[in-house]
C-alpha cells in the first residue's frame, strides 16, 4: 500500500451527501487507507466543455463532482446510485456499489389518511412517483417538490399538502424518518434506489483497488439489472420508470419487476420475470425490450414529445 497517498472523497454539501461520504470514509479508514473529505458546491454556473458530456449526460447532481475528479481535485465521488446517469463520462468508472439499504418509497403524511379515500394533494419532484401515485389515485393532485431531503421535509411541514413521497433510505440514513409515514410497497422504486455508488478515475489503479474492497456483489448485480432496464427504455430521456431486482437465495434466482407509465399515470406497462442466477446479465435488457414491444415504444415517444414542449 502506498502509505503516503490520501484518497480525497468528493461530495456535495447536503446532509445526506455528507453522511454517504463519511460512511465510505470510515470503511476505507478501517481498511487502513488515509482519506480526506472535500465538499464541492454544486455550481450551476460551470461552463461545461462539450466533449466531456458528449454522451448527452444529464446527471445534475453528479456533474460538478465529475468535473472535480477529471480536474484532479478529488479521487472518488460518492453518490446515491439512482441519481447517477447510466452512461458515465469518459474516463470515470464505477468502483464499488455498497450493500443496499431500504429500497421502498414512503408517504410522509400529516397524521390523517382519510384523503386516500377521497381528494388529496401529494408532493414529489419525481415523474416516476407522480405517475404511479396518479395511477392509483387518479382524483388526487400531485405538486412539484424539489430540494434536498431536509428542504423537502420543511416544505411539507409548512404546506397544506396531505403528504409527500420520499425514499425511505435517505430519511433513515440521516435519522429524519418521522413516525407518521406509510410504506408504499405497491410503488416500484427508482432503478438502484437505496444503493450508494463510488466512482473513480479509470486510470487510478491505487484508488480503484482500495475502493473495490467495499463492493457488495449482490447489490452490484441487482442495480446493474435495474439500470440496464432503464438505459434500454429511456435512451437519454427522463421518464416514469421503476425497476427492482432481488436475489432469491432459496431458489438461486433473480426476480425482476419493472414498470413504465405515462406522466399522467393513465397508462401503465409492467413486467415481472424470474430467471436462473446465471441468466442475470441480459435480464434488464430483455424485460425492457418486452415492454417496448408491448406499447412501450409508442409511450416513450409520447413522453419525449410532452417533455420537450
Amino acid at each position: 500500500m502506498d502509505s503516503n497517498k490520501t484518497i480525497r472523497i468528493g461530495t456535495r454539501d447536503s446532509e445526506l451527501a455528507l453522511w454517504q461520504a463519511h460512511t465510505v470514509q470510515k470503511k476505507l479508514n478501517d481498511l487502513g487507507y488515509k482519506t480526506e473529505i472535500i465538499a464541492v458546491k454544486s455550481q450551476g454556473d460551470i461552463i461545461l466543455d462539450k466533449p466531456l458530456y458528449e454522451l448527452g449526460i444529464t446527471g445534475i447532481f453528479t456533474k460538478t463532482l465529475d468535473i472535480a475528479m477529471i480536474n484532479g481535485q478529488v479521487d472518488i465521488a460518492v453518490h446515491s446510485m439512482k441519481d447517477v446517469p447510466t452512461a458515465l463520462p469518459i474516463g470515470i468508472v464505477q468502483a464499488a456499489v455498497l450493500e443496499r439499504a431500504n429500497t421502498l418509497d414512503i408517504l410522509v403524511h400529516k397524521g390523517n389518511l382519510d384523503f386516500l379515500e377521497g381528494n388529496g394533494t401529494i408532493a414529489t419532484g419525481s415523474l416516476r412517483r407522480q405517475a404511479q401515485w396518479l395511477h392509483k389515485y387518479p382524483n388526487h393532485i400531485v405538486v412539484d417538490l424539489r430540494g434536498n431531503v431536509n428542504t423537502r421535509m420543511q416544505k411539507l411541514n409548512e404546506s397544506d399538502w396531505n403528504g409527500a413521497v420520499f425514499a425511505a433510505a435517505g430519511l433513515e440514513r440521516i435519522n429524519l424518518k418521522p413516525t407518521n409515514f406509510i410504506d408504499l410497497d405497491w410503488m416500484i422504486p427508482a432503478p438502484a434506489q437505496g444503493a450508494m455508488v463510488v466512482v473513480a478515475m479509470q486510470n487510478d489503479d491505487f484508488t480503484l483497488d482500495a475502493v473495490s474492497q467495499l463492493n457488495d456483489v449482490e447489490t452490484e448485480i441487482c442495480t446493474y439489472i435495474e439500470r440496464q432496464f432503464l438505459k434500454t427504455l429511456e435512451g437519454g430521456c427522463t421518464a416514469p420508470i421503476g425497476a427492482l431486482a432481488k436475489y432469491c437465495e432459496i431458489e438461486d434466482t433473480f426476480i425482476f419487476k419493472g414498470t413504465l407509465l405515462s406522466i399522467d399515470g393513465k397508462q401503465k406497462l409492467e413486467i415481472e420475470k424470474t430467471v436462473a442466477v446465471e441468466e442475470w446479465k441480459n435480464l434488464g435488457f430483455h424485460c425492457a425490450n418486452e415492454i417496448l414491444e408491448n406499447g412501450g415504444a409508442e409511450l416513450m415517444k409520447t413522453i419525449k414529445e410532452s417533455l420537450t414542449k
